[in-house]
């Protein structure tokens, strides 16, 4: 059974980074995600990037970061691309 969504509210600046090699995904890198969580599992979560609704997967990279996946259709959104500065506001942990 899922526990119900919990508020949380924290933000961050991070840099939209590539993947390497072919179809490689454009993500951003949460700090010490593991110590705020308290899990190196994925988190579901939903907030705003630069001001817009979204919804995903934070994925543990093994280093105490997760990354979070930044669809092509919001980053046309917000207008930025690799190398450039996101504010990430993270609002519901869902899992």
């Amino acid at each position: 059974m899922n526990a119900a969504p919990a508020s949380i509210d924290h933000t961050f600046d991070a840099p939209l980074v590539v993947g390497q090699g072919p179809g490689g995904w454009t993500v951003v890198i949460m700090p010490d995600s593991v110590e705020y969580f308290g899990t190196r599992k994925p988190v579901k979560v939903t907030g705003l990037i630069d001001g817009h609704p979204f919804a995903a997967t934070l994925l543990p990279e093994g280093d105490g970061t997760h990354m979070l996946p930044i669809k092509a259709a919001l980053r046309k959104t917000v207008g930025k691309g690799e190398g450039e500065i996101v504010t990430v506001q993270l609002e519901q942990r869902l899992t």
